[in-house]
This record gives C-alpha cells, sequence and structure tokens, in this order.
C-alpha cells in the first residue's frame, strides 16, 4: 500500500514538471500545472484514505480473531475443570473409594472386620454397659457407625490410653477411636480423619479452691491426667507439675481428694461426670475458648483408608446420624463446631 503511494507521488511530480517545461519561461502554463497537482493531490489522499481503511479493516479482523480464540480457550477451560469436577465428586463418594479400594482398607473389606480401639472407662465415650457388659458410648456408636458404613464389623479393642497409640503402630489395631485431639505433634505422625467433634478443655478443680481461676494460674501447682494427653501437655505449658493416672475417675478423685490441685479434661466429660455424680465437690474456673476437633488417627500413608473414612463421616454428619449418638451421650450435638 505504501509503495502504491510512492508511485502516485512520483507520477504527479512527473506530471507537474512536464507541465512547467512544456513552456518556457513566462509563456508557461502555470494554471495546467496547478490543475495537475491539485488533482495529484486529490488522487494521493483518496488512496491514503483508502489505505488506512484497509488497515483498520485488517486490525478489526486480528481482533475479532484473537476474541473467539479467547472464547474458545475460556469454553475449553470451563469444560476442563466442570469434568475435573466430576471426576472429584465421584472420586469423593464412599461407593467409588470402595470400588477403588487399596492397601489396608482393601484388607478390611477382604476380612470383613475393622478393628477400632479405644480405652472403654472413659464415659460417655467409651463405657461398659451395665445389664450386657458390651462397651457403648460416643466413641463405641460412632466406631460401628462407620464400620456399616463401609460394610464391615467392627470388632471394639479395649486398652489403656498409653498403649493406644503403640498398637496402632504396631498394626493391631485399624484405628483408633477415643476422643483423641488433632495436635500438630500427633499429625506428623498419623493421618487424622475428618473431625466427627468438636470439644473444649476445662480446667476443674475442688469447689473450696479459690487459688485457681484460670489456666495461668497452674503454674507451680499439681495436675493429674492421662500420660502424654493434650490435657497433660497443656497443664505443663501453664507451668503445673502433671502426674498420670488411667481413668477420668481416678483423674478426679485425686482431685477430690486434694492429692492434685486441678485437672484439665473435655467438659463434656466433666459434665457426664457430674450428672453421675452429682454431690462431687468440683467446679470448673475456666475452659479453653477454641474448640479442639476430635478425630480418628490412623496409620501415614492408608489414603484409600482414610477417604472412606471421611467419607463415612461426612455420610453420618449430613444424615443426621452423629447428632442424634452425640445427643444421647452427651445431651449435646458436639459434632459440629458451635
Amino acid at each position: 500500500m505504501k509503495n502504491r503511494i510512492v508511485a502516485v507521488l512520483i507520477a504527479a511530480l512527473t506530471a507537474v514538471s512536464i507541465a512547467a517545461c512544456g513552456s518556457a519561461g513566462e509563456n508557461a502554463q502555470p494554471q495546467e500545472a496547478q490543475a495537475v497537482q491539485e488533482e495529484a493531490a486529490e488522487e494521493t489522499a483518496a488512496v491514503e484514505e483508502a489505505a488506512g481503511d484497509e488497515e483498520a479493516a485488517q486490525e478489526a479482523e486480528a481482533a475479532d480473531a484473537a476474541a473467539e480464540t479467547a472464547e474458545t480457550d475460556e469454553a475449553a477451560a470451563g469444560e476442563t475443570t466442570e469434568a475435573a469436577d466430576t471426576d472429584a465428586g465421584a472420586a469423593g463418594s464412599l461407593e467409588e473409594i470402595l470400588a477403588a479400594a487399596d492397601g489396608q482398607l482393601a484388607d478390611i473389606l477382604s476380612a470383613g472386620k475393622l478393628v477400632a480401639a479405644m480405652e472403654g472407662d472413659w464415659a460417655p465415650w467409651s463405657f461398659h454397659d451395665a445389664g450386657t457388659n458390651e462397651i457403648i458410648g460416643f466413641d463405641a456408636d460412632v466406631a460401628r457407625a462407620v464400620g456399616e458404613k463401609l460394610g464391615v464389623e467392627v470388632e471394639i479393642v479395649e486398652a489403656p490410653w498409653e498403649s493406644l497409640f503403640a498398637g496402632l503402630d504396631a498394626g493391631r489395631y485399624d484405628m483408633v477411636v477415643n476422643g483423641v485431639e488433632v495436635t500438630e505433634e500427633r499429625a506428623e505422625k498419623y493421618d487424622f480423619s475428618t473431625p466427627y467433634g468438636y470439644i473444649r478443655t476445662a480446667l476443674i478443680v475442688r469447689s473450696d479452691n479459690e487459688d485457681i481461676t484460670s489456666f495461668e494460674d497452674l503454674a507451680g501447682k499439681k495436675t493429674v491426667n492421662s500420660i502424654a494427653s493434650t490435657y497433660m501437655t497443656l497443664a505443663e505449658s501453664y507451668g503445673a507439675t502433671a502426674t498420670g493416672v488411667s481413668t477420668l475417675d481416678a483423674t478426679l478423685q485425686n482431685v477430690l481428694d486434694g492429692r492434685a490441685d486441678a485437672t484439665l479434661n473435655a467438659n463434656v466429660s466433666f459434665y457426664d461426670y457430674m450428672s453421675v455424680h452429682p454431690d462431687a465437690e468440683l467446679k470448673v474456673v475456666a475452659q479453653t475458648e477454641d474448640a479442639s476437633e476430635v478425630s480418628i488417627p490412623l496409620r501415614k500413608g492408608e489414603a484409600s483408608l482414610k477417604a472412606a473414612v471421611d467419607a463415612a463421616i461426612e455420610e453420618l454428619r449430613a444424615e443426621g446420624t452423629l447428632g442424634e449418638i452425640s445427643t444421647t451421650y452427651f445431651g449435646d450435638d458436639i459434632s459440629v463446631n458451635q
């Protein structure tokens, strides 16, 4: 297009030159030369205008093409995302997970049995029914409900708190269902299921104790708790000297007898204890502000089993089963973070 404009200009100049040379001196014909110049200028302007229109058209065409490409890419991306979401949803369903089971989950399904360990003497989490001697409680019922979702029988094994994780490590149990709170230290060694409960830690003292009114007051005091529990760790973090005991009853009895100044435990466990022992001279003087997550610890690397347990718990929560079990034993729904 530029070459065409140059050619027109050259032609116009040549015409002007010829017109000027056609007459010598004062007898030349300036009007004719001027007419040629004007004609050349008009043609040049027309050519430039046409060039501008053509260039604009090319730019518009390129812009349309780019827009069309962008729309195509966006549509393709949307389809890809939708497909990924669909796959993720399918993979996340319990039915799909069980169908593709591998590792420990495949072994559990093949055996038709899931082994769950718990203390068995920590009411209302797990304890013996007075009439049948069967282990019941929030943890026991949750374990059985998870097993039902997986389509297997649940064998409940009792063990002291301090040996629960050792048994899990050794492969004697498939999981520990014992009101276990998630901590950073535990999460480094075990995979945790999605939470099935939320609790707060209560600071419990004798009713006549006026020295301890907050966690900060534990400095220099004596506490009792299960060995290596989050409660013992929390008490020690505030400067208390902690002594280990095996059961909740023994813990609270130590406080009542004056052998310990205080204890820390799940608030719901304390309230359940008081419902059975309404005359016990005990009180709660403080609670943690944030709720702790109660989850099921599993051996590391068993992704298939973790996915199945997570899906089972979420189904039980959505159906209201977790809430019903919780209300039965705690008088409140601890399966949601309130």
